[in-house]
């Protein structure tokens, strides 16, 4: 090697080689200080860009986990009130059941029980109206399907999860009709003597002199224990059921021959039963049961509504195009996945006494806010109505204790499963390996010592010159 003074290429190399081990000790303090190999793009580009997915991800999995903890209490809300309206109509029912037996109750122990009752529904709507999470409100009906009607013969009943929303046009094709039965002779003149008429089982006894508006009324005491409703149409009697569909049945037959100063009807059973209504719903066709329609199939799935009785004739249902129904989807959503659209909905419907027990055929009482038990039949029927008020309340349970558990729980578990794999992921990229870089450490300190000696050495290689000069 050649002796020079002007360039010292050792000198050079020597810091060369020192300026890597002393970059390498940096960079090991770095990694061993901040407990990350990559601390920047330059530390390696494509696992700074995987690594940050991943940790965007991480924090989503967090977030959707909190977000299922949340939703869990919200169920829980919802099922726990649920669980107070259940037991307090499994009590309305013993009050129901207490005033059919008819044998002992006089009107005072109905009364009270009627007024027992009373108090139970209203604790129910309380309960139903006041049930929220935050300001939320769960169970008053604003958490699930809503519709409304632009025709007041049409009623929205209720819909599910599966009902498309928006504007679907109703046209009845096949009217619903009652059960009804017209006197054969038109009363004109006073009953000329006592007679009976049995309407439904139910035996109506009849004064001589009573005029045909006083027999009307006469028999419309008993319409909560015949189902039958009678009315002047046409100058004769005429009487109809209260339902409508082939379920609903008018049988009268009376002890006098129809005649002038009789009440008109045959001594030899009459019976008529009633029809049930068709329509499209949304351009689909939909059989009902009575005069309620509920569709089964289409974009109208699970739509219920009910259509009122024409304003020409109280035995037929409206029928034509009678406007539309607007649905609209109030599910509550949750986001349960660290990604755009992992959602989970549930609809939770009315739980008030007025949307409870509906929909029962050959029943004088609408829903659970009508039940009225001062009298023995009213007991009857206010058993079935209480019923029905439970199945809905204990299916509206176990469709959310089905939410929770087989969606809400089982998704938080596998989202929690999913992030340990994702930190794992995320560790092994970015994670310092202390064992690896300790020894990188130690190595690199070691030549950075040496590479100074070195140096040192190498600075004084032109001092030899002066050996040569001398």
């Amino acid at each position: 090697m050649a002796l020079t003074i002007t360039n010292n290429v050792s000198s050079l190399n020597a810091q060369h080689n020192l300026t890597r081990a002393s970059g390498s000790v940096a960079k090991s303090v770095e990694r061993l200080s901040s407990g990350l190999k990559v601390n920047r793009g330059a530390d390696g580009p494509a696992a700074l860009v995987i690594s940050e997915k991943q940790r965007a991800q991480i924090a989503g999995l967090r977030q959707a986990i909190d977000n299922s903890e949340k939703a869990v209490s919200l169920v829980q809300t919802a099922e726990g009130a649920l669980n107070e309206i259940n037991s307090l109509l499994v009590k309305v029912r013993s009050l129901a059941l207490d005033s059919a037996n008819a044998g002992v109750n006089d009107n005072d122990a109905l009364a009270a029980n009627q007024s027992e009752i009373t108090n139970a529904l209203d604790t129910i709507s309380r309960i139903a109206q006041n049930t929220q999470f935050g300001t939320k409100k769960l169970l008053n009906g604003d958490a699930g399907i809503t519709g409304s009607t632009n025709n007041a013969s049409v009623t929205f009943v209720s819909g599910e999860e599966t009902t498309k929303e928006g504007s679907h046009t109703v046209n009845v094709t096949t009217v619903g009709e009652r059960g009804f039965v017209t006197a054969a002779a038109a009363a004109t003149t006073p009953l000329a003597q006592d007679e009976v008429l049995t309407v439904n089982d139910t035996n109506i006894s009849l004064s001589t002199g009573l005029t045909q508006a006083q027999v009307v009324d006469r028999i419309n005491e008993f319409t909560s224990e015949t189902g039958v409703v009678a009315e002047i149409s046409g100058g004769a009697t005429r009487l109809y059921t209260t339902d409508f569909g082939t379920d609903a049945t008018v049988n009268v037959v009376s002890n006098v021959a129809p005649a002038a100063g009789s009440a008109g009807f045959a001594t030899t059973l009459t019976s008529d039963s009633g029809e049930n209504i068709q329509a499209t719903i949304g351009g689909v066709a939909v059989t009902g049961t009575g005069n309620s329609l509920t569709a089964t199939s289409g974009v109208v799935d699970g739509l219920t509504i009910e259509v009122a009785a024409s304003g020409t004739d109280a035995t037929l249902t409206a029928t034509g195009a009678l406007g539309s129904v607007t649905v609209n989807n109030n599910s509550l959503v949750f986001q349960i996945g660290a990604n755009q659209s992992q959602t989970a909905s549930v609809a939770i419907g009315a739980a008030t006494v007025t949307g409870l027990g509906r929909g029962l055929t050959n029943n004088q009482f609408n829903d659970l806010s009508a039940i009225d038990v001062t009298s023995a039949n009213g007991a009857q029927d206010a058993i079935a109505v209480v019923d029905a008020a439970i199945d809905d309340i204990t299916n509206l349970r176990g469709k959310l204790g089905a939410f929770q558990q087989n969606t809400l729980e089982s998704t938080a578990n596998n989202l929690r499963a999913t992030l340990e794999n994702t930190v794992n992921a995320e560790s092994v990229i970015r994670d310092t390996d202390f064992a690896e870089e300790i020894a990188n450490f130690t190595k690199n300190q070691v030549l950075v010592q040496a590479g100074t000696s070195v140096l040192g050495n190498a600075n004084q290689l032109p001092q030899l010159v002066l050996s040569l000069l001398g």
